[in-house]
């Protein structure tokens, strides 16, 4: 028997469901309407990773802990996948053209790995990474022996 691979769904509190909603779209999101409305939008990324954009009023159902300010604090940096380091530039590009901020964080570039960064328009930061499939299999130590490093 082949087991289910499991699914993340990150939940973030948005100010401006309309707003986030149009800025992961321009990075690759599909908005899935069977659990979307008014106070939620579930973003797709993959069949296994989706982003559930909450308003602060629904967010507030889930806990009554306080919603931080993501621009002055990260509780967790979300990462993703990428299929090549020109994917990886390509997705911060469109996240800064749709109203984020491109490379919160600084550039990570190892020669097997390859990363960058943006921030959404509250402040979530994710970052966006490539990796060598032989870095990814054998452990990027095995990888940077055999590059002679």
């Amino acid at each position: 028997m082949t087991a289910t691979p499991k699914m993340i769904f990150v939940n973030l509190p948005v100010t401006d469901l309309a707003r986030s909603t149009a800025f992961y779209e321009a990075v690759g999101g599909t908005l899935n309407p069977k659990f979307s409305d008014d106070t939620a939008v579930c973003m797709v990324f993959s069949e296994t990773i989706h982003a559930m954009l909450l308003t602060h009023e629904k967010w507030a159902t889930f806990t009554d802990r306080a919603i931080p300010d993501a621009h002055k604090s990260a509780q967790v940096l979300i990462c993703v996948s990428e299929s090549s380091r020109d994917a990886v530039d390509a997705t911060v590009d469109a996240a800064a053209r749709a109203g984020g901020k491109a490379d919160p964080n600084a550039v990570q570039d190892y020669g097997f790995m390859y990363g960058r960064s943006y921030a959404d328009p509250d402040g979530h930061i994710w970052e966006v990474m490539w990796m060598d499939p032989a870095a990814a299999e054998q452990g990027p130590e095995a990888f940077v022996q055999s590059q002679g490093g």
